[in-house]
């Protein structure tokens, strides 16, 4: 066996071995005069049987006939419990240890209640400690570990009751897994924590995607709105244009029919035809390749007196309808018009 794990088997077995007992180690001698420490109670005896419990400070006692059987200490006392093998209620078997704070009460009944006392309250909290965690799973051993000893405090004053001993706290210290079980539940909060990870990075990839989405969406709204004001000032702008382009053309009309009712309106009127034709002309073979002309392209007279022909004829039905109202002069230029056309159709033919 080597040294190491000798060592561990004295550890173990100091552990195990029950302490020695202070309540009737050390017992004074009745010299008649006795001074009790504070925080103490000294149980005497009279002739074999109980006769009274001696307070702090001066007492007096008769020798021989009085003896001080128990002294019991009023302190605080801490209790180291043993550590023991315990099974869960998923049948997993723990080893755990722990720490047990208790107070003498009654010191009558810690003196005559229970032989041992701090032997009995050790027994007592291992047993409760392996009833109170048969209860629990093992997590739960590990999530409820406050009310774990709270529940072993209150079943051993309810034993300890009758001994004249209060338990104070109870504290659990160690808690060995075997390392399987050490190994699984490692793995389970690692796979828990990749999970938390998992979960968080997803929610801030869908937290990312939406306020992407919710961008687009706005970006979208505000140029559709910007193209429609766009368009609703381009529609605007081009009706403003089209009103101001018509109203310049009513004023030309105007302008224009004011010159034609003037004298010699008409000769004007068919000059500018004219010029407008041979200018017509002049521009065919700048717009295509393939240009259209009449046989007398040359004959720029015969070509002004077509014009004058055809605005003649334009404005003929409203001469007809003014007939009895015209002199007889324009009679001869209707005739001179009439006589261009025939002339015209003639040439075309």
């Amino acid at each position: 066996m080597s040294f190491p794990q000798h060592s561990q088997q004295l550890k173990r077995a100091a552990r195990l071995a029950p302490a020695p007992c202070r309540w009737n180690s050390g017992l004074p001698m009745n010299i008649g005069v006795l001074f009790v420490p504070q925080q103490e109670a000294w149980v005497v005896e009279r002739m074999g049987k109980f006769h009274r419990i001696l307070e702090p400070g001066l007492n007096f006692l008769i020798p021989l006939l009085d003896r001080i059987r128990y002294v019991q200490s009023l302190k605080e006392i801490v209790i180291n419990v043993p550590e023991q093998s315990a099974v869960t209620l998923d049948n997993v078997t723990l080893q755990i240890d722990g720490v047990l704070y208790l107070r003498v009460m009654d010191p009558y009944k810690a003196s005559y209640g229970v032989e041992d006392p701090e032997y009995a309250v050790t027994q007592l909290a291992q047993t409760t400690m392996r009833s109170e965690l048969g209860k629990l799973s093992l997590d739960r051993v590990f999530r409820e570990r406050e009310s774990l000893n709270a529940s072993i405090v209150d079943a051993i004053n309810q034993a300890s009751d009758c001994w004249g001993i209060r338990c104070l706290r109870y504290e659990i210290k160690d808690i060995h897994v075997p390392p399987r079980v050490k190994e699984s539940m490692q793995m389970q909060v690692e796979a828990e924590r990749r999970k938390r990870a998992t979960v968080l990075e997803s929610e801030g990839t869908r937290e990312s995607a939406i306020n992407v989405a919710e961008g687009q969406k706005q970006a979208q709204i505000l140029a559709s709105e910007a193209e429609k004001a766009e368009q609703i000032n381009k529609a605007a702008g081009e009706a403003n244009a089209m009103l101001v382009k018509a109203r310049a053309k009513a004023e030309a009309i105007q302008l224009l029919a004011a010159a034609l009712a003037q004298q010699h309106g008409n000769a004007a009127a068919s000059l500018s035809v004219a010029e407008q034709y041979v200018n017509a002309f002049s521009k065919i073979a700048k717009d295509s390749n393939t240009v259209l002309l009449p046989a007398n392209t040359g004959d720029v007279t015969n070509m002004v007196a077509q014009a004058l022909g055809i605005y003649t004829t334009l404005t003929k039905p409203q001469a007809v309808k003014t007939q009895d109202e015209m002199p007889p002069a324009h009679e001869d230029s209707h005739s001179s018009a009439t006589e261009v056309l025939k002339a015209e159709q003639g040439s075309s033919s």
